[in-house]
């Protein structure tokens, strides 16, 4: 047999590991640090164990990461459930805490069995918001009593009347501490300098305790400390114990572990995919959250921490964020966090020993001041569910958590009711005409005011509905289409128009001569019936004997008209929705995600396809969404220009050229004829010549849309030209530099206008299929990615 050197082992040795695991390694230390000191003040808060807080963070770093649906999340005790851990313990004892967290985690299991995850966000975001803030209002009262050097009450209100005692009951020892602790924690971040640059990199958290620890052990001083017990107490035959009580009081805990520690989860999962993919390119992106899968990796590792006396478990965005930050790759990062608080927690006992507790009653109250986020704050004031948001707080301070959502949850289906009611209804006489404005959504509720005001027009007289709403259900459709008929057969006239004031055919059955089926009334409805009754010289008491005048003269107002009706609408009903979101953009600038290269089709309104608002697109369009190649004949440097504006100065992370079907320019390089006079649009078409050859050629495969063939000569030139166009967007020297540096996506997408379906390329060698959007994964930040409409988030974007 052959010897191997040493040297040569060593050589081969680091290609068998995997490639992702020294970034792994380095972030999973930086969690560490983290989660550490963390765990420790959260199980001082809850009462229970401190080892509890320990076993929790190995759990959860360990089972949580390797069975989860969330690469990169981090999971552990988190201060979420603080309060209701706390209430438990305090009710049934620690040994039944624990149990109640193994059934938590079996229902979290049955949970995902029915594949309820995404169900989970359906909670308002003003709930989650005032559920955190109230928890963390609770936490902040409570730890103030210890970092006073005192023992926090039963309850928030005990709490705030036991403050003044405890004011005249200091400890200057435990409050030196705590201050401490504030003053580093507070300020690490803050440490200027090349110094204070490689300071930074210890956690604040972890320097802050480790202040405060070393200052406490030098000077010698007498204070609570951690008192860490012997790992043989923790013997698993002692823990956990059978919950004993009012089987309603043991149900309401188990559920409420269940539910809060499931949307905590999962919402952080959501939000660490948010900054994954703001902060990362394709090349090194994990992929997206399997939420159901992250649910049966929660419930997991709560059966596993209950049954080792844990505290529960939940996905903690703090240490998820840091992860992200800090590089982790994979799973592995969780993973090895988990192992190193394990080994900390056996090797590291008589460190830990020596750190106060007030120094972790400061630390856990500024995580709980921290809760209460002013930007969460501010996005619900400027949604208008503020009210939601405090009665929640209220609810969790006074009532406890499943109290305060439930109280949160009433309050909002209360709001929508209320604005789905108010809906005003008003009856104005102008030159002899009874016009009826009902402005909101017309639904059964709004049934009795409806009828009372229609009933108040005289038989016979000239009538005009306007319905300047977005939905009206089957009672009011009914309610009005009686009356109308009742009116009509009295000799009356009535017309019904949308909130352009156009005449809506639809509601009139007499012209169709068939039942109506009942629909909602949107706002493109109400644009088509406008444009469609465009056309008409007047119905009902509109019309007149000059109405072969009116006709004759309605193409020179048809367009003024439009726009003048259009802007109305927009003051009326847009503007006071906007006008916070479009005020900040005009003070801090555009800062677009992406470039949008379309087409001018009419047909195409990009906000719409994309779902997407104002400061979203950086918009280019022109005539068959062509990108000339530089230094072509003719060439356009409008296009060009915007390209390196877009580029260069906003600094988009990505650009999609979008193409659509029955596009007019396609239509027309098909059939140009050579020796054709040069005028502007044959000029500008000579920049669609490539598709047109590469549509002929046989060194390129033929695009599919949804696996089948195009349909037609037409549609594969579309399809063909989007792709033609990407190359040309290699060919611009920005584009090129920042795909050299990794900084730019370019993205293909055609939109199919009578389907009413948008397509995303998917990138081969030589290959494009077409698939569509909704079952494609995108491989970058794509149209449509930049609204939270697009994910069932919560969002301060318009």
């Amino acid at each position: 047999m052959k010897a191997t050197s040493p040297d040569r082992i060593a050589k081969n040795l680091p290609s068998r590991l995997p490639p992702d695991l020294p970034a792994d390694l380095s972030a999973s230390i930086a969690v560490f640090l983290i989660a550490l000191p963390l765990s420790l003040g959260i199980a001082l808060a809850t009462g229970a164990p401190l080892q509890a807080g320990l076993v929790a963070a190995a759990v959860g770093g360990i089972v949580a990461g390797r069975l989860g649906g969330a690469p990169l999340q981090v999971s552990g005790p988190a201060a979420g459930l603080t309060v209701v851990t706390a209430e438990l313990i305090q009710r049934y004892g620690w040994r039944t805490t624990c149990a109640i967290t193994v059934l938590a985690g079996f229902c979290q299991l049955g949970l995902a069995l029915l594949r309820t995850a995404r169900s989970a966000l359906m909670v308002s975001p003003a709930i989650v918001h005032g559920m955190l803030a109230g928890i963390g209002v609770t936490i902040a009262v409570a730890q103030l009593h210890i970092v006073l050097g005192g023992t926090p009450q039963s309850s928030v209100v005990a709490n705030v009347r036991g403050l003044p005692a405890q004011l005249a009951d200091l400890h200057p020892v435990a409050l030196g501490i705590s201050a401490l602790t504030m003053a580093v924690l507070l300020s690490w971040p803050r440490l200027p300098g090349r110094a204070g640059r490689m300071l930074r990199k210890v956690p604040a958290a972890l320097a802050a305790v480790a202040a405060a620890t070393a200052f406490a052990s030098l000077a010698g001083l007498s204070l609570p400390r951690v008192d860490l017990p012997s790992w043989r107490s923790h013997a698993l035959p002692e823990l956990p114990e059978l919950p004993e009580g009012p089987v309603l009081g043991l149900i309401a805990a188990v559920l409420t572990i269940t539910l809060v520690g499931s949307v905590e989860s999962l919402l952080s999962s959501v939000a660490t995919d948010k900054l994954i993919a703001s902060e990362r390119g394709t090349d090194n992106r994990p992929p997206r959250a399997d939420l159901n899968r992250e649910l049966r990796g929660q419930g997991a590792a709560n059966i596993v921490s209950g049954a080792l006396g844990g505290l529960p478990i939940t996905g903690v965005a703090v240490r998820s964020v840091a992860n992200v930050k800090s590089g982790a790759a994979s799973r592995k990062s969780a993973m090895l966090h988990g192992l190193w608080v394990l080994l900390a927690a056996g090797l590291l006992a008589p460190v830990l020993d020596l750190i106060p507790l007030a120094a972790l009653a400061a630390l856990v109250m500024a995580v709980g001041v921290q809760m209460v986020s002013i930007t969460h704050l501010r996005s619900v004031t400027r949604h208008r569910e503020a009210l939601v948001y405090a009665t929640t707080i209220v609810g969790v301070v006074l009532g406890g958590v499943l109290e305060g959502v439930a109280i949160g949850i009433a309050v909002a289906v209360a709001l929508a009711l209320y604005r789905l009611t108010r809906t005003r209804i008003t009856v104005e006489v102008l030159d002899g005409v009874h016009r009826v404005w009902a402005h909101g959504q017309l639904t059964f509720l709004a049934v009795p005011r409806l009828s009372r005001v229609l009933n108040q027009i005289p038989h016979e007289a000239p009538a005009v509905v306007e319905l300047d709403g977005s939905f009206m259900d089957h009672a009011a459709y009914e309610t009005l289409q009686d009356w109308q008929d009742s009116h009509l057969a009295h000799g009356g006239s009535v017309e019904v128009t949308g909130r352009s004031g156009a005449r809506i055919p639809d509601t009139d059955r007499h012209e169709r001569g068939a039942h109506h089926c009942c629909r909602p009334w949107t706002p493109w409805q109400n644009h088509c019936a406008h444009r469609s009754a465009a056309d008409r010289t007047g119905t009902g008491a509109a019309a007149s004997a000059g109405a072969a005048e009116a006709a004759r003269a309605e193409p020179r107002r048809r367009g003024a008209g439009q726009l003048a009706s259009g802007i109305s609408a927009f003051q009326r009903d847009t503007a006071p929705h906007v006008r916070d979101e479009l005020a900040r953009l005009a003070r801090e600038g555009q800062r677009p995600s992406q470039l949008f290269l379309t087409c001018a089709d009419s047909r195409l309104v990009t906000s719409m396809i994309t779902a997407s608002g104002p400061g979203d697109l950086f918009t280019v369009r022109n005539v068959g969404n062509l990108v000339p190649l530089p230094g072509a004949e003719a060439t356009d440097d409008s296009v060009a220009a915007a390209i390196e504006y877009a580029v260069d100065v906003l600094k988009v992370d990505s650009i999609t050229v979008c193409g659509h079907s029955g596009c007019g320019a396609m239509q027309a390089l098909l059939s140009s004829t050579p020796g054709a006079p040069p005028t502007p649009l044959r000029r500008w078409l000579r920049h669609g010549l490539p598709s047109l050859e590469r549509m002929a050629s046989r060194h390129h495969a033929w695009a599919r849309i949804s696996g089948r063939l195009p349909a037609d000569a037409v549609e594969q030139l579309c399809l063909t030209n989007v792709v033609q166009q990407l190359e040309h967007l290699r060919a611009h020297e920005s584009v090129a530099r920042r795909l050299a540096e990794g900084t730019l996506e370019l993205h293909g997408m055609y939109f199919h206008v009578g389907e009413a379906q948008a397509y995303l390329l998917s990138e081969g060698e030589d290959f494009f299929d077409c698939r569509v959007f909704d079952s494609v994964r995108p491989t970058g930040r794509g149209p449509g990615e930049t609204s939270p409409a697009a994910h069932g988030v919560a969002s301060s974007r318009v």
